[in-house]
Formats: structure tokens, sequence, C-alpha cells
């Protein structure tokens, strides 16, 4: 396969389109003499001449894959689409035609913009004269171009002998930085056949993606909001790299604001159970109010964005009265005098979903991966620390167990992840664990002995080579009602990879206890359902239905019911956004929510409700299970814990729940402050 450069003409397109400023590098990679099948992703069937004609005129169609070269394909440092049948031909739209259905030729390469293409991240293929997608005509074998809708069926992807990802890029700085813009630089990745592109993030969430002959871009920034930037280098293969170093930029004001707030007003309290509910006018200020502090006794508890005026708070005390105020503050970090001081009381008893809230532990690391041993004591993984340790939620005594072998940080979101007991643990002691290594994610059981020590020597790896990165590494573990482990694995922050059932990233996968393919998975591997971005959360409701928490790029997260063979849409639909959420077979979420109020990781179900943790939201969502669809959805702790990572059923009906506050970001062992805390739940 021919390295691949976006052509002058295809970059300024792009740059229009996304309103990035890119430069190029001085020296554009060299081509290597070699093609590639250009695979049509909802069919496997690769673009091809008819009948493995050569001369110029010759039909275009989609045809079994056979490794003919007739079937190579290069995509030149011009745009072409040059077919090494002979070398001398070109992908054509014939007559320069805009009009969707126009069936595609193969025709001596000219340099016209009729034969110049652009490759999406997402797979799609775009003419740059016609603005229309490569797609195959609905009857037949007939190659064409269409109206984009960003469907699966119009994605493609480049076979080769290619699976080496570019290196990462490296030297990543800012520069000039305002309170609207950052310039990010970068030294050039390396690559087997050349980097196509480079995609830019911040915090896990794809802002852009650049040529990979550029190596700086200048991007949008938000004032007084800390984003930690970082670049992965992608190929034409759809190889992504692993992420560069993150360089964290906070932008100043663009203006000094010393105004603060007016006091919010008509603090009221209403009580129902042991949970009050508090509402207030809204407050004022010269340029806007962005959110309010909520105060119990004059400690804060709660959280609310500047557009709402009300707050639940839920588990307290029976019989016990609390006195509330409220300030508002902006953006500038201004706070408003509080407002007057309420007081209310609950009732002698718990009338309502959730109840009281025990804090049962602390710990210095990230607890992720949480479960219950048949002891009734809780096992949870530290993510970054990358041990066991076992808590007695009676005693509240904390006995680490052992240190997981062969766990790697990501200096992100990667490390100590999923936990899941066996089925059989009674007899086999096997701990089922998800973790990240220094180049994969994996699935590995490790024996826990009767003294509650981890026997690292029995450990098997079950699951190896789930693409990792940075970020989106998926990581949640559930046994189902069938005796099979069901796996939450991430894209990897490739966008060719979820659609692409070869691949284990952005799937649900099902998985036998000793590893092996279950005969009945639909696609003869371990893929159950695919489309997924990054889902960190999977529970089964009690009609053995799986559910699963998916965080979305930077528009909405959402909740799905996973059916056998599902492709939930990712990455041409995220939630319900998206022209290609209308793609037939693509299979809607159940509810969805904003990133900011969502960004959820782990579900529980108990008594057929959803709780859902949330960590950019910092509030746990509560959605009552009816037939197929969720509804009532309630939400608690608005703020009153943070960022809440993990949430799982206890013995007793209630839930464990654990915070991700701190050091969530990194891979820095024991530079976090974290709760674990006991819920009761009510009716």
């Amino acid at each position: 396969m021919r390295a691949h450069a976006v052509s002058r003409l295809a970059l300024a397109l792009a740059v229009l389109a996304t309103g990035v400023t890119v430069v190029l590098s001085r020296s554009e990679p060299a081509s290597a003499a070699i093609g590639s099948p250009l695979v049509h992703s909802a069919s496997a069937r690769c673009l091809d001449l008819a009948g493995g004609g050569t001369a110029s005129g010759v039909a275009v169609q989609v045809q079994p894959c056979a490794g003919t070269p007739s079937q190579s394909w290069e995509l030149t440092a011009a745009g072409e689409l040059r077919v090494f049948e002979t070398g001398t031909l070109c992908l054509d739209v014939p007559n320069r035609s805009t009009r969707p259905g126009t069936a595609l030729i193969a025709w001596t390469c000219n340099g016209g913009t009729n034969q110049q293409w652009r490759m999406g991240a997402d797979g799609a293929i775009t003419g740059v004269q016609s603005g229309l997608c490569l797609s195959p005509a609905a009857n037949g074998p007939v190659a064409q171009v269409a109206t984009c809708t960003g469907a699966a069926d119009q994605r493609w992807t480049r076979q080769s002998g290619d699976a080496t990802p570019p290196s990462a890029p490296a030297g990543l700085a800012a520069s000039d930085l305002t309170c609207r813009s950052v310039t990010l630089s970068w030294t050039a990745a390396t690559d087997d056949t050349g980097v196509a592109f480079y995609d830019i993030f911040h915090d896990g969430q794809q802002v852009t993606s650049v040529a990979g002959t550029a190596t700086t871009a200048t991007l949008t920034v938000v004032p007084g909001a800390p984003w930690g930037w970082y670049v992965n280098a992608r190929d034409a293969a759809g190889n992504v790299s692993q992420a560069s170093d993150t360089v964290t930029v906070t932008p100043p004001q663009c203006q000094v604001d010393s105004e603060a707030p007016t006091a919010p007003g008509n603090l009221r309290a209403t009580v129902a159970g042991t949970t009050v509910t508090l509402t207030w006018s809204p407050s004022t200020d010269n340029e806007a109010v962005t959110g309010y502090i909520v105060f119990r006794g004059g400690v804060q508890v709660g959280v609310v964005a500047g557009g709402l005026v009300s707050f639940i708070d839920s588990g307290l005390a029976a019989g016990t009265t609390y006195s509330y105020r409220v300030t508002a503050r902006d953006a500038q970090g201004n706070t408003s005098p509080p407002s007057a001081t309420v007081s209310a009381s609950t009732g002698q008893a718990c009338a309502n979903p959730v109840c009281a809230v025990t804090q049962l532990a602390t710990d210095t690391d990230i607890p992720w991966g949480l479960v219950t041993l048949p002891d009734g004591s809780i096992l949870y993984a530290r993510r970054d620390a990358r041990d066991l340790v076992r808590l007695n939620p009676t005693t509240r005594v904390k006995t680490t167990v052992g240190v997981v072998p062969d766990v790697a940080g990501t200096d992100g979101e990667g490390g100590l992840m999923g936990l899941a007991v066996s089925p059989s643990f009674a007899t086999d002691r096997w701990l089922y664990i998800m973790h990240t290594t220094t180049t994969d994610n994996r699935v590995v059981r490790i024996r826990l002995t009767a003294g509650n020590v981890l026997e690292t020597e029995s450990r098997q790896v079950l699951v190896s080579n789930i693409p990792r990165n940075k970020f989106h590494n998926g990581g949640r573990l559930r046994w189902g009602p069938d005796g099979k482990l069901y796996v939450a694995t991430g894209d990897g922050q490739s966008t060719s990879l979820p659609q692409n059932l070869n691949s284990l990233a952005g799937k649900i996968l099902r998985v036998n206890p000793d590893g092996t393919v279950p005969a009945d998975n639909p696609f003869g591997n371990y893929v159950w359902s695919y489309g997924h971005r990054n889902p960190q959360g999977i529970a089964f409701d009690s009609q053995g239905r799986l559910w699963e928490q998916e965080f979305g790029n930077s528009v909405m997260d959402e909740t799905n019911l996973i059916t056998r063979g599902g492709n939930y849409g990712w990455p041409s639909c995220e939630g319900t956004s998206g022209s290609g959420c209308s793609t037939p077979g693509f299979i809607a979420p159940k509810h969805t929510y904003t990133t900011a109020s969502g960004s959820c990781s782990g579900i529980a179900v108990v008594r057929d409700a959803l709780y859902i943790a949330c960590a950019r939201g910092a509030r746990l969502y509560r959605a009552v299970i009816s037939g197929s669809n969720l509804t009532n959805v309630q939400q608690y702790f608005a703020g009153t814990y943070g960022r809440l990572r993990t949430v799982e059923p206890a013995p007793d009906g209630g839930l464990w729940l654990t915070t991700t506050n701190s050091g969530d970001k990194d891979s820095v062992a024991n530079n976090s402050n974290e709760r674990i805390l006991h819920v009761q739940l009510g009716g």
C-alpha cells in the first residue's frame, strides 16, 4: 500500500469543514509502489474492475475479494485512487457528473478533480469534485457515487498486509495560547507506509483530524477550562498509534470579571421521607450564572448547573433536621452571598427509592472493578496501583490480596479495570480480571486462595489483542445468566474498528469461562454486539437481558439494550445524533444524556431499576425498566460526592458506589482521594 498524503485541494476542503488551521510539514512522505484491496465494510466485498479489464472506461464494481491486481488500489499523494491492474487507470466519475447514482469507471489518470477522493476517519470516501460518496448500487455489483449519508453502507477499509500502526507522535507542545485558541505542535510520527492523519483529542474527546503532512494545528478552546490535549497518528489502512504525551492548558479569561452574582432568593424545602427537595429563585449576574452550590450544615453537598434552580438531597437519616443554604457562581469563580438558610426535618422512615448513604472506606487510588465475594466482603481493583484490595464492610478493615502481573497504565484511563467472580467460585476460586498491558487490553483469570491471597502463578490469559490506547479501553466484566462472561471493550481511539467484525475493539464480547468462543456467538468469534465507542457499564435484568452504558464523544452518552449481533452505530451515530443514525440495522439507544450531565461509567440493576454512575455528570441516575424501555429517570447525588465511577449490587439489596474525583486521567498510583460508599435503597 502506498503512503497516503492528502492533496492540497482536499486539505483545503478539510480545513474549511473543520475550522482548524493546519500547517504542512516541509517534506511529504514518499509513496511505496504497492496497492491494497478497498473493502466495502457492510458486504466485505472489494472494489474491482469488471472482468479484470484493462482498457480506459472499464466499469468499476464491488465483487467478492480475490486478491487480484484489479482489486489493488493506491490512494496517492494527489488524492487519486489508482488501480494496480495497469498502474495507469484511476477511479473516475464520468463526465464530471454530480448526479447521485452515477456509475463509476476506471479512466486514464489525468489529475482531474473528478479523479480525486478523500477517505474520512469513518471510512467514507468522498469525491472532491462531486461531493458524493463512493457506494455500491442497491441492486447488482455496480459501484457508484451517492449522496453522503454517514451510513454503514458507505464505509470502506483498506485491507492489506499493513497491520503496523504508526509510532506515537512525540514532542507535543502548546503555544500561542489565548482565551479562545491554542496552537499544538508535534514531531511527525513514522510509519512503514506513511502517516495519513493525525487525530487530535482532549480528555478522550476527539476534536478534529488533520492531514498526515501536518505537524501543527490551531484549535478552539473555552476560556478558563483546563483541557488535556494529545494526538494520535493514523495510517491509510486505519492503524492508529498510541497517543502522544498529554499537554494540559488552561486558557485565560477573555476579560476580567470581578462582579459576583446576586444571592439566590426564596429558598424553599419540601420533604418526602428521607429526601429533601430544594428550590430557589435564580440569581442574576453581569455576565452569566454558571452554577449553584448547595450547602447542608455548612458543608457542600451539591453542584447545580446555572440553568437549574432545584436540588434533590437523598439518602438522609430519618427523623433528623437539616439546614441548607445556596450560593451562585459565574464563569470566573465569583461567588454570590449565600441565600437565606432554610431547615427541613426528614420523616421517621425512608419512603424513597434511595435512602441512607454510608461511607465504608477511602482510598488513595481509583477503585474501578468491584465485586462482592461469597463471604460478603468487597474485592476491588485499584486501577493505577494495579493491586486488589479486600474490604470487610462490617469492620471496615482493608487488606491487599495481591498485585496483578503485567498490568500497565496508559497515562489516561487504562490499567487494572474490570473484575468478576467465577459463578463456581466456591470450588474453582477463579477471579476474572480485565487489564491493560504495554501492548493490548486482555482478560485473564487468577485464583484467590482460601486465605484470600492472589495466586499469581495460576494466571491464565483468556482473551488478548484487544486494542488499547490512552483512553477508550472499556473494561467492564459481567457474568450472564447463560454462564458466559461478557466483556465491554472501547474503540481504542480508532473509529475504523467498531464496525470491523474482525477486531475486538468497540464491542461487547461473549466468552466461555475457559476463554474459548461460544459456539452460538453470531460471527464465529468473541463478538456479541458492535458499533460501540467506549462502553464501561454492562448489567443484566431479571429477564436475562443485557443493558449497556456507553460514553459519547461530545454530544451525548447512551444506554442500550443489547441484542445478539446488534450494531449500535458508532462512529456514524452518537446516541441519536448524526446523519448515520437512520441507517437501516442500527439499533437506537433506550435513553441518552448530554455529555455534560453524563459521561457515565458503571451500571447495576436492582429489582429491575437501572442505576448509572456518572463521572463528568457527578450524579447517579435511576431508571425503571418497563418492558424494553427506561421510564421515570431520576437523578441523585448531583455533585454530593463528585464524579462516580462504579456501582454494583450489594447483598442486602442496596448498592456499592465508588468515586473517581482525582488522578483518573493519568496512570500515577495513589494520587487520588476516593470513597467507597454503601447506598441503602427503599421501595
